[in-house]
């Protein structure tokens, strides 16, 4: 941008959170500062000045970036997850608090389970501000951590630069295979460089999934067929705390674990079942009655802005900052329970 120290005019169909939050007295205060990895303002909104139908609008460039431009942030925040400045965030990764027997043990309904979680390294700038060299060391540091692990979570690393082509059709048949980033993500400057830096790590099994340098430094997944919740809980929770024998995560009192989206923030774990509604997806009310009661999203079986193929749908948690995982994944697990008994009613 010629004039980037100039305030940006937004259009009035521009309803993203960075327009609603983003007065011209917020960005004098701001534009001059920036943190230690020489991050700015400009930086931190650009994604969403360039795209106008953001939901958001802004990124994170490191950690200090929510406390440098807290003015803009943390109104994001406490519109986005109800969380106040003053609040602290409380994190609870032990599997033996949740109370989730499998709701679908005939496996009439749940097609399948999937836990993730994002984390990123203390001490290094996130994806929008990170250098290449920083990256590229950085996915030589986590693949060689993750070819440590033992166990069911022994496997094999696969960067995605210099991939053979058997190799890319095989992990876009298991659906691990990640593109380059969307437009708002390349505002962002995520894509920078791509594919260097980047890899795929999955076990034997193929029920553990990390994606290195995608959106977030480390995507760690938990997945398997059928609605054993708590043992997909489990294995993710096994995994992240041995990864975290090798690499320290950046992590807030405030904030819990530190993203590039301030969506992430606190837990940054989506836990989501893939189930079947097709007598309760006739009736939409009642359907999305049940999840708000328990904090969850009704998607598309291919993400967000997706639709339902067959009446089936994606359903995850919606709270992920000033909530612990464990009541994520309860969440999850209560609401589905209700919805089944709901479809089975009908």
């Amino acid at each position: 941008m010629e004039q980037e120290n100039d305030f940006p005019n937004f259009p009035p169909e521009c309803h993203s959170l960075l327009c609603k939050y983003l007065s011209k007295e917020i960005f004098d205060a701001l534009k001059d500062k920036q943190t230690r990895y020489g991050f700015r303002l400009t930086d931190a909104i650009h994604s969403g000045v360039v795209n106008i139908d953001s939901g958001i609008g802004v990124y994170a460039g490191d950690k200090e970036s929510y406390f440098t431009f807290a003015a803009l942030f943390d109104p994001i925040i406490q519109d986005y997850h109800g969380f106040d400045p003053v609040d602290k965030h409380v994190s609870n990764l032990d599997p033996d608090d949740l109370d989730a027997p499998n709701p679908d043990p005939e496996g009439e309904y749940i097609l399948s389970t999937r836990i993730r979680v994002g984390r990123n390294v203390a001490n290094l700038p996130l994806g929008p501000a990170i250098s290449k060299a920083q990256r590229n060391r950085l996915e030589k540091d986590l693949s060689d951590a993750l070819m440590t692990l033992k166990g069911t979570l022994a496997g094999t690393y696969y960067p995605l630069k210099g991939m053979s082509e058997g190799i890319r059709s095989q992990l876009i048949e298991d659906h691990f295979l990640f593109k380059t980033g969307d437009r708002f993500l390349e505002a962002a400057g995520l894509n920078r460089d791509w594919p260097e830096g980047r890899g795929i790590f999955h076990n034997d099994e193929k029920t553990f999934l990390v994606w290195i340098n995608e959106e977030d430094q480390l995507r760690i997944i938990s997945m398997q067929q059928g609605g054993d919740i708590k043992e997909v809980f489990t294995r993710l929770t096994t995994a992240i705390g041995e990864i975290e024998k090798k690499v320290q995560f950046s992590y807030s009192q405030h904030l819990g674990y530190i993203t590039s989206c301030p969506t992430n923030l606190g837990t940054a774990m989506r836990a989501s079942v893939h189930i079947a509604l097709p007598k309760l997806a006739k009736d939409m009310e009642t359907f999305k009655a049940i999840t708000d009661k328990y904090h969850l999203q009704i998607r598309g079986i291919h993400g967000e802005h997706s639709e339902s193929e067959g009446g089936v749908y994606d359903i995850s948690n919606r709270r992920r900052l000033g909530v612990t995982e464990v009541q994520c994944v309860q969440d999850m697990h209560d609401g589905v329970v209700a919805l089944i008994e709901k479809e089975k009613s009908l």
